[in-house]
């Protein structure tokens, strides 16, 4: 007489809700560093003049360094959170080009996270902020790394894995709409580079995209059951 049984096997490694979770407030304490909700100093958008630019790095390079601290090390939850998905799904059985997609824009927004980071402390350097034509430079090449550079390649992580999981129920469907909506949002934001009234788009998938994260690394299975048939 034949008998199964059911074994479960569990994906071994970080837990990704949790590492959006991490990814979430280091990235967000960086952004209270430079923000001001009472009409206070504040980090400059690109619309605002040169003078501008230049008179809040030379006044404030201290918050700066901070944020830039603060920032890169959201980078390294968010790299690893791409590797970690990517890897359970594979777990999972999925076998589709949307994991390496989705592998190369979470590695993709992560370096360029770190990239815009490494700028920002060039420009919080003593003396560098003193010369209006290099900061200027400097901040334009950073807000690209950290506003274009970083939505368009978040659009392809969360692409990459809510197409693969919708195809293996892996995720429910209203977060795979979701995450749909904000990776079209994403790729368009790419316009911002011809259109500055496309700017919009950036924080429009920035910020609703730490939602998705998080609730795609709680959402996805961490075990699958396999079953063994013994005599």
């Amino acid at each position: 007489m034949k008998t199964t049984k059911t074994f479960t096997n569990r994906h071994r490694g970080p837990h990704p809700g949790l590492l959006a979770i991490v990814y979430t407030l280091l990235f967000n304490a960086g952004l209270y560093q430079v923000v001001s909700f009472t009409g206070g100093p504040h980090f400059p958008g690109p619309w605002e003049s040169s003078e501008a630019i230049t008179t809040y790095f030379q006044a404030y390079p201290k918050t700066v360094l901070i944020c830039a601290f603060l920032q890169f090390g959201a980078a390294i939850p968010l790299g690893i959170f791409t590797a970690t998905m990517v890897n359970r799904l594979q777990f999972l059985g999925v076998r589709a080009a949307g994991l390496y997609i989705a592998l190369f824009g979470g590695f993709m927004t992560a370096f360029n996270m770190a990239a815009s980071a490494h700028v920002l402390w060039v420009m919080a350097y003593p003396g560098i902020a003193q010369d209006p034509t290099v900061l200027r430079a400097l901040y334009y090449l950073g807000f690209s790394f950290g506003g274009v550079g970083f939505s368009v390649p978040l659009g392809l992580l969360i692409a990459g894995v809510c197409i693969p999981a919708a195809f293996f129920k892996l995720l429910p469907k209203w977060l795979v709409a979701f995450g749909l909506v904000l990776a079209i949002i994403g790729e368009l934001s790419v316009l911002s580079l011809v259109i500055p009234q496309a700017l919009f788009l950036i924080p429009l998938t920035r910020f609703p995209g730490f939602v998705w994260l998080i609730a795609a690394g709680f959402a996805l299975p961490k075990s699958v059951a396999s079953a063994n048939i013994a005599k």
